[in-house]
């Protein structure tokens, strides 16, 4: 099961409403991409890597230079954060 936290969902819509104002179809076509990502999660769980500067994982999306970091808890992925990879990542 694939659990999004609040502010994860937020990180969303604020990337959405932006590529919106430019280009509504790579708005469609980025988040498309990005749930598509984490959804493969549920059959690789671990397929991010670790990062010692934080708790949890970080799938890292290429294609759209996103980064998603989600914990994995006895068979629940929780996203936690979704960030445009030059964005810096919050330290709490």
């Amino acid at each position: 099961m694939i659990f999004w936290e609040e502010e994860s969902l937020n990180d969303r819509e604020k990337i959405f409403e932006f590529l919106f104002d430019f280009n509504p179809s790579a708005a469609e076509k980025t988040d498309q991409i990005i749930e598509s990502k984490v959804e493969s999660l549920l059959e690789h769980p671990l397929m991010g890597v670790e990062r010692d500067i934080f708790p949890g994982r970080v799938l890292i999306i290429p294609e759209v230079s996103m980064i998603v970091s989600y914990w994995v808890d006895a068979g629940t992925i929780r996203i936690m954060r979704v960030l445009h990879q030059k964005q810096k990542f919050p330290q709490d």
